[in-house]
């Protein structure tokens, strides 16, 4: 179990959001409206409140803040359909599926704006869509979270092989990585505006979970994120449900580069992501769309793949392969 973290809440008090109160050993469940569409269709935020009778931490578990990252999203929705917090044995949780409602219904990782959630933070209550939607969770949500659980994809036909993101400074997020289990434990720096920077100024432990890739359900990364969480919440000793043994050595991996397309053309990938690949390795060919050319891509370091393109059709500059490297086994 771990005792140093930074409990910020009166657990005996109840959580207040939007007038709705929520006590030790109480359910509930929370609509926050962040606007309207010209429809006059409401945009709420909706969220799932466990608490138990026992005090301890509150853990958010955050899915869809790109709305078309459905896996994070079916990941939260999965735990919740498995009542993996209905008996929290202590502490509270904070639940939501779908952060960005309007992202979801369009299949899109923005608002109406083109405004990317995740570089909104904090936000403002007076601002575009993005901004109110990120200030809702800022103030609303983390005054009451001690730990936090973000679960994304790749973008559009990209595809990341499961793992988890942590800001090397953060000892605890670190430990929580490790916990979680994923193949792949990478240590990234905190983006300006986004979600992880905000809780790194509240002084909140963040672990970004990142698997498949976007409009696309991945079965293995959803396992993987769901079985996760689950040796999270055991580690934290807030729960007591069974997971499945975890026999995968975590690989930490300290610095990334992408390896970009030399030429545009047709892409045919012969190495895909979890891969590890030596310099000079061939990972897959370009052609050009005549039948005159075709160049060899190889890989430009010693490293994992940990996340590719599935596009056919790339220009010339476009992210083939993310590669990660400065390894340590844990």
């Amino acid at each position: 179990m771990i005792d140093n973290i930074d409990v910020k809440h009166v657990f005996e008090e109840p959580i207040i959001i939007d007038n709705e109160s929520v006590f030790p050993g109480e359910y509930g469940l929370v609509r926050m409206n962040v606007g309207r569409l010209p429809s006059d269709t409401k945009i709420d935020i909706i969220a799932h409140i466990f608490r138990s009778k026992n005090p301890g931490p509150c853990v958010l578990l955050l899915g869809g803040v790109h709305g078309d990252e459905i896996n994070g999203i079916e990941i939260v929705r999965r735990s919740l359909e498995e009542d993996v917090f209905a008996n929290l044995d202590r502490g509270s949780v904070i639940a939501i599926p779908l952060l960005n409602v309007f992202g979801f219904i369009n299949f899109s990782r923005e608002v109406p704006d083109g405004k990317d959630v995740n570089r909104s933070f904090p936000g403002t209550s007076r601002g575009s869509l993005a901004s109110r939607v990120a200030n809702t969770l800022t103030k609303k949500i983390l005054p009451y979270v001690d730990v936090a659980l973000d679960f994304h994809t790749g973008g559009s036909s990209r595809f990341n092989f499961p793992q988890i993101r942590y800001s090397k400074v953060d000892k605890l997020a670190e430990e929580l990585a490790i916990v979680f289990g994923t193949r792949f434990i990478i240590q990234k720096p905190v983006i300006p505006k986004s979600f992880r920077k905000t809780a790194r100024l509240n002084k909140i432990p963040t672990l970004v979970f990142e698997g498949g890739e976007s409009v696309r359900l991945d079965g293995h990364a959803i396992s993987v994120g769901v079985q996760g969480l689950k040796r999270v919440f055991a580690h934290l000793e807030m729960t007591h449900h069974p997971t499945q043994n975890n026999n995968t050595k975590s690989i930490i991996i300290r610095k990334t580069s992408w390896q970009r397309a030399p030429y545009s053309g047709i892409f045919i990938w012969s190495k895909s992501s979890g891969h590890f690949v030596k310099k000079g390795e061939p990972l897959g060919v370009l052609k050009d769309a005549y039948g005159n050319k075709s160049i060899t891509v190889s890989a430009s370091r010693d490293g994992y793949i940990i996340g590719h393109s599935n596009a056919s059709v790339v220009n010339q500059g476009d992210a083939l392969f993310h590669i990660g490297y400065e390894i340590s086994e844990v």
